[in-house]
């Protein structure tokens, strides 16, 4: 370790953090190797390690011969002050080499409020911030994750964006860039190759025009770029790469257990949520695959729980075989078994015994909305009765404490919607008083609320988010009407969701904004105790924008948004017509219901439908 590093560790939170060294780490020989990647996480190492995207691709990456993948994460403020201080570079923990000695640096955007870390990392590392600024071809700055749906923010700043799954698009655009770099071409010429993968995003390659209003006018490709560039998908899902050798930390971190994969993508079609749509169509993996990687998975790392992942677990169609061949292997060896993302329209008392054989968890559900009309509005095709048969269940199952999480802001809301929240609180409290299997631990109700925010590819990306002023005063109604000791109310502050608001449906006007605010001392701007939003505002205003005109306008169905040149290969056709449905109240039936006709199955060989 080098020496500066070793003084600086002693000084600072969780220096575990910066070491490496971790159990099942991918070292290479330097001298076999021709292509290193800096893959980093624009947050803590915590959050970082937690992430399965980065442990399937720092996998998929490494099983590249001559390509070596090595963890970078972004120091915590502390750390941070040292290193400038002591003139320690960002460094990648395998090797612990500085990350401007690597050929590609590659970030995952999972979150827009990480977009000021960025900025930081490649200071940190000595890297020119913005594209133009790096003329050559190393390093090339790359990146990929759910918020490059709009990527054009950070478009100024990264060479490429990765559109959709990565697994076989990282793997073609390295190994172009190994040939670039063979054969000497241009930075130039890369790009402009690199465009024709499919999935690929470069932002030069694309001129933006403004209207009088500031509106987009047009957005131009030039040499040869695509008129639109249309998400990556893994087909097949069933025999494609996960970690079961994953790197396993060396300090505690947010999910410190095995996740497992059931599928990607969601057949439901909440109206508010981006992840239901761009990561469509629906795609599993069979049980008996699931229960041989989870126990190898759990063999390979050591870990003591196991946790079924998906947007929505409980529609697995093999769910109680799949928790009984994990649990047959688990059991005896005391090994928990979680299942997060529970509906309330199909949980079972069966299941949950299941789940509960080695050690009971916490039962967590998400009605969004407190009355039928809204959960219509926004197609949560989950009912009163649902959610309170599913509590009664649980309650006579022996659970004494569940979590709720809603949505304020959502359009169509109304003052008796958000009453409806406390009336549905208190319902679930009476369950429970008539249903308890036991009463003497008493029961706890958490009441979650955040602000909602408009994303792209959404049939609620037209929607205007609502003010700070008025989340604030609907929050006061529901917490001046749950009035009880065993709920309790949390929400989220609206400062932070109104800055998220701006950058996920912003241009790449906001790069300046974006720059000027880390220049100002912004960083790990999701965390509360680090965010400002005087400093965004003075950001704003010294950059003559107005973040009000990105969060908070309602647009048109002709407005060209930042994200015209991405498809996620959801028709917008068919987000306007469920944005109307929503107006409506009427539902549309789940995939495995109903095809809809969204588009994204005419991404499948053969236009297999999602469902």
């Amino acid at each position: 370790m080098d020496k500066k590093l070793e003084k600086v560790l002693r000084r600072v939170q969780k220096p575990a953090r910066y070491t490496g060294g971790e159990y099942n780490q991918i070292i290479k020989d330097k001298s076999e190797v021709d292509l290193r990647v800096a893959f980093c996480f624009p947050d803590t190492y915590e959050i970082g390690m937690s992430n399965l995207g980065m442990r399937i691709l720092y996998g998929i990456i490494n099983e590249m011969p001559g390509v070596w993948c090595e963890r970078v994460f972004a120091p915590w403020i502390d750390m941070e002050e040292e290193m400038r201080q002591e003139g320690i570079p960002l460094w990648a923990l395998e090797s612990g080499d500085p990350v401007s000695d690597f050929d590609a640096v590659a970030f995952s955007l999972g979150y827009e409020m990480a977009y000021t870390n960025v900025l930081n990392m490649l200071d940190l590392a000595s890297i020119p911030l913005k594209s133009a600024d790096r003329p050559g071809l190393v390093p090339l700055v790359f990146a990929g994750g759910t918020s490059c749906c709009n990527p054009e923010p950070l478009a100024d700043y990264i060479d490429l964006f990765a559109i959709g799954e990565g697994e076989d698009m990282g793997r073609e655009v390295l190994e172009l860039f190994r040939r670039a770099k063979k054969e000497g071409w241009s930075k130039k010429e890369f790009l402009r190759r690199a465009a024709n993968i499919g999935g690929v995003y470069v932002p030069s390659l694309y001129d933006v025009k403004y209207n009088n209003d500031d509106t987009i006018a047009a957005i131009e490709p030039k040499d040869g770029a695509p008129e639109v560039v249309t998400k990556r998908i893994v087909e097949d899902f069933e025999n494609s790469y996960f970690p079961t050798k994953s790197v396993v930390p060396s300090t505690e971190i947010v999910h410190d257990r095995v996740t497992l994969e059931l599928f990607r993508g969601c057949i439901r079609g909440c109206r508010f949520c981006q992840a239901g749509f761009a990561y469509r169509p629906v795609r599993i993996r069979s049980v008996e695959k699931l229960v041989q990687q989870g126990i190898e998975s759990l063999r390979n790392t050591g870990y003591q729980e196991i946790s079924l992942s998906s947007l929505s677990s409980s529609d697995y169609p093999g769910l109680k075989e799949l928790c009984d061949g994990l649990l047959d292997w688990c059991e005896p060896r005391n090994i928990n078994l979680s299942l997060p993302s529970l509906r309330a329209d199909n949980l079972s008392m069966d299941i949950m015994k299941r789940v509960q054989r080695v050690r009971k968890g916490g039962l967590t559900f998400a009605p969004e909305a407190g009355t039928q009309r809204l959960r219509d509005a926004i197609n949560k095709n989950v009912t009163e009765e649902d959610l309170l048969e599913s509590c009664r269940v649980a309650f006579e199952g022996g659970w004494n404490g569940v979590k709720l999480y809603f949505m304020l802001g959502l359009p169509t809301e109304t003052d008796e919607d958000v009453l409806g929240i406390a009336d549905l609180a208190h319902k679930v409290l009476q369950t429970w008083k008539s249903h308890a299997k036991s009463k003497s631990r008493g029961v706890k109700i958490t009441v979650s609320t955040s602000c909602f925010v408009p994303k792209p590819h959404s049939p609620f990306q037209w929607e205007p988010r609502i003010t700070m002023e008025e989340y604030r005063r609907r929050v006061k109604l529901l917490a001046d009407n749950l009035r009880s000791k065993a709920i309790n109310y949390n929400w989220h502050d609206p400062e932070t969701s109104f800055i998220e608001a701006v950058l996920s449906r912003g241009d790449r006007r906001l790069g300046a904004v974006i720059e000027l605010v880390w220049q100002s001392g912004g960083r790990m701007e999701a965390w509360s105790e680090n965010f400002s939003l005087e400093r965004w505002l003075a950001a704003f205003e010294a950059c003559g924008l107005d973040p009000a005109f990105y969060a908070n306008r309602a647009r048109s169905r002709e407005e060209l948004m930042p994200w015209y040149r991405i498809n996620m290969r959801v028709r917008p056709e068919h987000l306007w017509r469920e944005r109307e449905r929503a107006y409506s109240c009427v539902l549309t039936p789940d995939c495995a219901a109903h095809c809809t006709d969204c588009g994204a199955s005419t991404l499948m060989k053969g236009g297999l439908c999602c469902g």
